[in-house]
């Protein structure tokens, strides 16, 4: 890693506002301590510092980004710096004329999330009825000469439908598709048991997308990591290349690590980005590879996969500086490989008795809401 590491990617999560219901989401259960949301000037200023540290891109996200009304003004500030400007969104709001007015304010990119290819099975996993609006709203980016992403979560409910996936992000024109298995963070967390796929699954799914690749290139597939044997690299390194705004300011090195940080988290009201990134003790905590303990300080993986993801380690352990639980050398991996036993996992006849727990829906006001 350089020793003088600048943020490339600025994930800005406008607000944890959506109308949708999604049991996988990863926003933290405490929504409600996100309720003072940085202002269009405070978020002005975040693009401004956020440019000079050495961002290129952000990306405007929630949340439902669309229930923030001053949306088009923020998409402008953030293209006034010179940002790649992207937005994460469900696309419940995307009119002809709010996406005009999205693309006359400079945004390049829309990543639009699908529930399922199924408008049934997509409707009941988001809460209410919105496949056929996310379809309308990706023809809307497409008119609009916007590059579009098709993103779907993949868990236990709908991974099987990959082909279908594929076949359908091809008549969406999308120029990209991600495939991300479900990270159990945040609400996902909490639906952990009901999200898993089994191993069954997972391997049709991998041959799925092996068949897809000579028919859309552009496609990018997130593993199941429970299932692998080594961890997922921890966003290219902990504070190496990407960092995360919160709603109300916190500064984060990924969103999953609002649970880790808590409420003490360094935040933009208080002290500059540049101060934050550098100096603040939750971005230096793991920056590198001197904090790490063993097996991950000896192993010749430590430069490829940076001990894992500590946001993961903290979820199941309760502790951010050990060895990913995912890693086969770590001494905690017993904790995952009881997950993947357990007979709600497993058991095919048990897979659709799990509950799930939705993400509570806010309110969304009507004008450039979601």
């Amino acid at each position: 890693m350089s020793a003088d590491p600048r943020p490339l990617g600025l994930l800005a999560e406008l607000t944890y506002r959506c109308p949708l219901a999604c049991g996988y989401c990863a926003n933290p259960l405490a929504l409600e301590e996100y309720a003072a949301e940085l202002s269009l000037a405070e978020w002005t200023g975040v693009f401004a510092e956020a440019r000079a540290l050495g961002v290129l891109q952000a990306h405007l996200s929630g949340g439902e980004p669309l229930a923030r009304r001053d949306v088009v003004a923020l998409v402008a500030a953030a293209h006034q710096q010179g940002l790649y400007t992207s937005l994460i969104t469900g696309g419940q709001a995307l009119t002809a004329e709010r996406t005009g007015e999205l693309a006359a304010a400079g945004l390049d990119h829309v990543q639009l999330s699908l529930q399922d290819a199924e408008e049934a099975a997509a409707d009941r996993i988001a809460g209410r009825p919105v496949h056929r609006r996310k379809l309308a709203a990706a023809a809307l980016v497409r008119q609009a000469g916007l590059a579009l992403t098709v993103n779907v979560v993949l868990h236990r409910a709908n991974i099987d439908r990959i082909p279908q996936l594929v076949e359908l992000a091809l008549a969406l024109d999308a120029d990209r598709l991600e495939l991300a298995n479900a990270q159990y963070y945040g609400w996902a967390a909490v639906n952990r048991a009901a999200l898993l796929p089994t191993r069954a699954q997972l391997a049709a799914a991998e041959e799925a997308v092996a068949a897809a690749r000579g028919r859309f290139p552009a496609l990018v597939y997130v593993p199941a990591d429970y299932y692998e044997e080594w961890p997922k690299p921890c966003m290219a390194g902990w504070a190496a290349r990407q960092l995360t705004v919160a709603p109300d300011g916190r500064v984060l090195p990924c969103p999953a690590a609002a649970a880790l940080a808590g409420p003490a988290a360094p935040n933009v009201r208080r002290a500059p980005l540049a101060e934050i990134w550098y100096e603040s003790e939750l971005f230096t905590r793991f920056r590198g590879t001197g904090w790490m303990p063993e097996p991950c300080r000896s192993c010749e993986r430590r430069e490829v996969d940076h001990g894992g993801c500590r946001c993961q380690a903290f979820a199941l352990t309760g502790e951010a500086g050990v060895a990913d639980p995912v890693c086969r050398l770590s001494p905690h991996r017993g904790l995952v490989d009881a997950v993947l036993t357990d007979p709600q996992v497993t058991d095919h006849q048990a897979i659709d008795r799990v509950p799930m727990v939705p993400r509570p829906a806010g309110p969304v006001p009507v004008h450039g809401a979601g």
